[in-house]
């Protein structure tokens, strides 16, 4: 990770309701809003350790190689208590690939492949670190899913592969915070849209929009939502404003 006093002050964030010390991981910490949230973290000082991973990092993840993940989780937890997981992995687009305009452009490898980076890895997260947050005190996990996501929010339709692989993650999400409140009554596991962020991800569909924020703004507004929840909050989708989201 980079040097926390060379991190951007215009995202630093608060993190007081977590206990003091313990372990932050960001996973897709090479994308523009997974840098700007470890580097948010590495600026302030409630976490004791700030891991990032990537495809790029040092200790590599790679969905389609689960034990990649299974070595980043284990190094996380040899670190210290787990308190904060952030997964801001995601796929839009990708070599002559991107969201389908209609069915008709339907393709089963693209559909694949959106619903293995968008699901199933942030599910392959959620199952190798899930098990290592604390039994008390407040952890988080927190996943970048996106409002597109939104079965009853789609009223245009298109982007057949992004909106059916973040309905699934968002399901994930609702699935898992129930086994984890068992074992963990104090955790809290979020899906959260980011809000329409100018990053290599998006910029090729912001043509037109209004709202658009800088990675730093949505990493801030991210990490107010993850400091201000509790774990009557567990299991839902939410804006970076925190407004809960429709299903």
């Amino acid at each position: 990770m980079s040097d926390p006093t060379k991190a951007d002050v215009s995202i630093q964030a608060s993190l007081g309701s977590f206990p003091k010390g313990g372990t932050a991981v960001v996973f897709g910490a090479g994308g523009g809003i997974g840098a700007a949230i470890a580097n948010a973290l590495l600026a302030d000082d409630c976490f004791e350790t700030v891991s990032g991973y990537s495809r790029s990092s040092e200790t590599p993840i790679n969905f389609e190689d689960e034990e990649s993940i299974v070595r980043a989780a284990a190094h996380v937890a040899a670190s210290g208590d787990l308190r904060l997981v952030v997964d801001a992995t995601g796929l839009l687009h990708e070599d002559d690939f991107g969201p389908e305009k209609s069915f008709k452009a339907l393709d089963p490898a693209w559909l694949a492949r959106n619903f293995l980076i968008n699901a199933i890895g942030p599910a392959l997260i959620m199952k190798h670190t899930l098990p290592a947050l604390p039994r008390t005190g407040k952890s988080v996990f927190a996943t970048l899913s996106a409002r597109v996501g939104s079965i009853g929010d789609n009223r245009l339709g298109g982007w057949y592969g992004y909106r059916a692989s973040k309905a699934a993650l968002n399901q994930l999400v609702k699935t898992a915070s129930i086994e984890l409140a068992r074992k963990c009554p104090q955790a809290v596991c979020l899906a959260i849209h980011p809000g329409t962020v100018e990053t290599g991800l998006s910029a090729q569909f912001l043509r037109g929009r209004e709202n658009i924020l800088q990675p730093g703004d949505a990493a801030r507004r991210i990490l107010r939502v993850i400091d201000q929840f509790d774990h009557s909050h567990t299991g839902g989708f939410f804006d970076c404003e925190g407004r809960k989201i429709v299903w």
